[in-house]
């Protein structure tokens, strides 16, 4: 039986090292293949490694002799993103290029957790976490958009909660950046500069899913 699968993010420039190390650690390279979910290296022991690329090729495809080496070349490439983390009672938003931020908000609207009551204190603590829900999707997507504004990106990268996210997306201030191709989402922290500057990197980095050889 196979172990459940984990992922790793990878920069560019250390995927080479981190492809060597991983085929050391299984006894050498069995396969390699592009596949749907992305280009698949298995090893003899029967670990396996799925690499997607942080973006699309968008008519920018990587370039080298080998599959690995392409999609390194293709993630290497600095593309911009505008950042929208958000969970409850948090958010942090940005914009950055190759993983670097370039100006940023964090901001923190308490949230209330669900509730086990029932009857009228069920109902008014409903009303009342939905408000604090409201008052955080719109503080949010104020944000977003003063710090979207004047930058040009290429993506959206989204982060946190996704009903909330939707919510801050669906925002009207957020209507022009709404639209833009969306990397895919990331499982985040509480929302802060720390964990916005980690989404950052990460949203450039090749995504490794990694599969252990069987028991």
């Amino acid at each position: 039986m196979r172990e459940p699968s984990r992922t790793a993010f990878v920069p560019a420039n250390r995927l080479s090292g981190w492809v060597a190390r991983f085929a050391d650690g299984h006894g050498g390279r069995d396969s390699l293949a592009d596949t749907d979910d992305g280009v698949r290296l298995g090893m003899r022991d029967g670990a396996e490694a799925v690499f997607a690329p942080p973006w699309p090729e968008d008519g920018r495809p990587g370039r080298g002799p080998g599959l690995l080496e392409r999609l390194e070349s293709l993630a290497s490439q600095e593309r911009t993103m505008g950042l929208v983390l958000v969970r409850r009672g948090g958010y942090a938003v940005g914009v950055a290029v190759g993983g670097e931020l370039l100006e940023h908000k964090c901001g923190s609207k308490y949230v209330q957790s669900k509730t086990a009551a029932g009857g009228q204190s069920q109902h008014r603590f409903a009303r009342r976490r939905a408000n604090q829900a409201d008052s955080l999707v719109a503080k949010a997507a104020a944000d977003a958009a003063r710090i979207f504004h004047g930058h040009t990106f290429e993506y959206l990268a989204t982060g946190g909660d996704k009903a909330l996210v939707e919510a801050v997306l669906a925002e009207p201030a957020l209507r022009p950046y709404a639209a833009r191709p969306r990397l895919a989402p990331l499982a985040v922290g509480g929302p802060n500069l720390a964990v916005l500057a980690r989404a950052a990197a990460d949203f450039c980095a090749v995504r490794i899913r990694v599969t252990d050889p069987p028991a």
